[in-house]
């Protein structure tokens, strides 16, 4: 009897170092990807043919009151439950110290009853306030985009589609301020669905949250037009509807979790490394690949040109990805798709463009190989932090600084500016913030995301303790030093788990985390409106339930 053959491995190119990707300008330049959460998730809900119901609708003629989608994933059954209110324009505000929303959510576990619904209608739309069981996986809110939500109700309760152009510059119905898992306020742990078939997946649930709500939003609209023209008013049509995703901002709050969580980090960017490399050693592309490159090259360029926002570095690295990207589309005119390796030799020759062009061309290169590297996305996520090799001399120790830390042992903090910044948690809303050392109070309360003074206070306590102690005897005598002694045992086996630059320094701009921890997300419209938070927009142009498929949604254009 012949034995079954073992699947073989893709070849795979040399991974880009992590001292060239680990950089914050480099992470600050992060586009989604195939391998983005939003986009597995749709994937896999198509490829399960998965349907969505709506067993409950329960809404006035405005558009307030209740309603549940289910949906099958996996062999088992969540139900978004949304609650619509009326809301005082007064008390609509996107900062987190707001009380009150347009509409409040919950992932259910399972088919809510009645009971469930009753309750849940009583402490959702208070979200923090209120209380949630473990039935609820995710907890989120939501506030319309008022402009867009009233003239899409307008237009359609007269019988016609709005304005491609509104739709285009707003891109959502509603956007979500909090998209609250993993055991917040009462819902349930993540431990409680991470081993559950479909969950395994970062951020599964939270994604699925959001792919839902945007399904509410288009059905409260079409609603509230139908309740004002019942015998005019027709309902969007499918491109605006894929076209209409859903907008978030979101600020400081997301940006330590890339710090708190090195393993996952690690995990996710060695996919996507991963990815690359087997796209880079491709011998060759065919002509549907080619076809295919070059079709999606030219609506990524159109999505460049729609994408424009108030911030002036931002605006300036787009504009500058524009010319690049016309660059690119000559390159590729002359030719460079028939070269042996091609994308091995595209790589090159964008290494004198802007990493934003880099970036932009590895996710163009990923999304024509999902037949290479859509089975990565099954390695996203990770335990914790292994635990501690207590009989390691700190000599070993040493040497793994060295080897693993060159960068943070590097970094000068008597440098002017070096410790700038602290990381701290507001006491207000228990949300990360970051002052600034010389001018506010709390730097008493300074958590722990300075990994290059960490590491070199590290260092000098080794130095001190003497090379042959093993990690047990000197975590007795300095038990401060754990949490990096951890990390450094670590590394070796996960090369790409820190950002690679002082995090307390002047220079530091967290927005460059939280449009890394963003792409991944799938994240379009980066829309920076400081160095401290964003507006993004989620699932444009994304199948909405009605037309599940696993189609190329990337770089989403108006009617494309």
């Amino acid at each position: 009897m012949a034995e079954p053959e073992t699947p073989t491995r893709p070849a795979e190119a040399a991974l880009r170092s992590p001292d060239h990707v680990m950089r914050l300008s480099r992470m600050g330049a992060s586009f989604p990807t195939r391998l983005s959460f939003t986009r597995s998730l749709i994937r896999q809900l198509a490829r399960e043919g998965a349907s969505v119901t709506r067993p409950v609708w329960e809404m006035n003629d405005q558009g307030y009151g209740r309603a549940v989608y289910a949906v099958d994933l996996s062999g088992h059954t969540y139900s978004l439950i949304a609650f619509s209110n009326a809301l005082d324009p007064s008390q609509r505000t996107d900062r987190v110290i707001a009380e009150a929303w347009d509409t409040g959510f919950a992932l259910f576990d399972g088919v809510p009853e009645k009971d469930d619904l009753d309750r849940l209608q009583q402490n959702v739309p208070r979200q923090e306030a209120g209380r949630c069981s473990q039935r609820e996986l995710v907890l989120s809110r939501a506030n319309k985009s008022v402009r867009l939500f009233q003239h899409v109700v307008e237009r359609l309760s007269e019988g016609r589609q709005p304005d491609v152009a509104m739709v285009d510059q707003i891109g959502y119905l509603m956007r979500t301020t909090a998209v609250y898992g993993n055991g917040k306020f009462g819902i349930a742990d993540r431990g409680d669905i991470r081993d559950r078939p479909g969950m395994a997946h970062p951020f599964r649930a939270e994604m699925l949250t959001v792919w839902l709500i945007r399904e509410f939003t288009h059905d409260l609209a079409e609603h509230v037009a139908r309740c004002r023209a019942p015998e005019r008013a027709v309902g969007l049509s499918d491109p605006i509807k894929r076209h209409l995703g859903i907008g978030n901002s979101t600020g400081l709050g997301m940006a330590p979790f890339l710090v708190n969580h090195p393993i996952l980090l690690n995990n996710w960017m060695l996919v996507r490394e991963t990815a690359l490399a087997r796209v880079l050693a491709v011998a060759g592309a065919d002509d549907a690949t080619q076809n295919a490159f070059v079709t999606l090259l030219a609506r990524a360029r159109n999505h460049l040109e729609d994408w424009n926002v108030a911030d002036e570095r931002q605006q300036a690295r787009i504009v500058m990805l524009r010319s690049e990207a016309t660059e690119l589309g000559a390159v590729i005119g002359a030719g460079a798709l028939r070269n042996a390796k091609p994308w091995a030799r595209l790589m090159a020759t964008a290494a004198d463009w802007s990493e934003e062009a880099q970036e932009f061309l590895v996710a163009l290169m990923l999304e024509v190989h999902g037949d290479l590297i859509d089975g990565l996305t099954d390695c996203m996520s990770a335990p914790p932090v292994p635990g501690l090799n207590a009989a390691m001399k700190l000599s070993e120790l040493q040497a793994l600084l060295e080897k693993h830390y060159g960068w943070a042992l590097a970094v000068d903090f008597e440098q002017e500016g070096a410790k700038a910044q602290f990381w701290y948690t507001s006491e207000d809303k228990a949300e990360p913030r970051l002052g600034l050392r010389d001018e506010e109070d709390g730097a008493d309360k300074e958590h722990p995301l300075d990994i290059a003074r960490q590491v070199q206070s590290l260092s000098r306590a080794i130095v001190d303790a003497g090379p042959d102690q093993s990690v047990a005897e000197f975590l007795l005598a300095r038990p401060d030093q754990r949490l990096m002694v951890q990390r450094a045992q670590a590394a070796p086996s996960h090369p790409y788990m820190e950002i690679r630059d002082n995090l307390i320094g002047r220079d530091c701009l967290p927005i460059d985390m939280l449009r890394c921890k963003l792409a991944f997300f799938g994240a379009t419209r980066f829309d920076p409106r400081s160095d401290r938070w964003t507006r993004i927009t989620l699932f444009q142009g994304a199948p909405t339930r009605h037309d599940l498929s696993d189609i190329d949604w990337s770089f989403p254009v108006m009617g494309a």
